[in-house]
């Protein structure tokens, strides 16, 4: 029997709520602390493009995440994804950290990052539930993923995963992310998954 595409999503989202029900490890948001240092490539960023980092969004529950929303955000990650190709920053622009919208066709791990985040603006989702994120990879590397904020949690995209994941199903260690308040601030994370994380490697 031919299933609709709205069927296929609702199966989806379905089978996925109930892989986080029991299958994740520790609380669906994040635990975040105070006022922490902005990393460097992200303060260069917001000295060239000072608009995309004085948005400010009130202070209020996640946007609700529903099957429209579910799709929008599978798109546009896989969309960016498959569109951008991996390049340092070096090879990119002969420096260690530059972030930039990859309108080039290439670009870092933040840079894919900064491109689903200004994709799920443009689609309405307000600016305080895509949070640009630094996590620490297992072999000790930095990285960059977008949060997105959702009544059902907080989800990572993620230029090395294909799927959208829960952040708690991740295996990084969550450092700090923008405030969910001010794009031009950014907050520590209090992880508290090492056991969590060492269950899923």
């Amino acid at each position: 029997m031919k299933m609709t595409r709205g069927k296929l999503l609702l199966l989806a989202m379905a089978m996925q709520l109930s892989a986080w029900g029991t299958a994740s490890a520790g609380p669906v948001f994040m635990h975040t602390g105070g006022r922490t240092t902005q990393p460097v490539g992200h303060y260069d960023f917001c000295q060239r493009i000072p608009v995309e980092c004085n948005e400010r969004t009130p202070k209020g529950p996640p946007v609700e995440l529903t099957r429209k929303l579910w799709a929008t955000i599978i798109d546009i990650n896989n969309s960016v994804n498959a569109r951008v190709k991996p390049r340092t920053d070096m090879e990119i622009y002969g420096v260690e950290e530059y972030w930039a919208y990859p309108d080039n066709g290439v670009g870092d791990c933040e840079d894919y990052a900064l491109e689903k985040r200004r994709e799920l603006m443009a689609a309405g989702v307000p600016a305080g539930n895509l949070l640009m994120t630094v996590v620490r990879q297992p072999n000790g590397d930095g990285h960059a993923v977008l949060t997105v904020r959702t009544g059902l949690g907080e989800f990572i995209l993620d230029n090395l995963e294909p799927k959208v994941l829960a952040w708690n199903d991740t295996v990084y260690t969550y450092l700090k992310r923008q405030s969910t308040e001010n794009s031009g601030v950014w907050v520590t994370i209090n992880d508290g998954r090492e056991d969590a994380v060492a269950s899923v490697r």
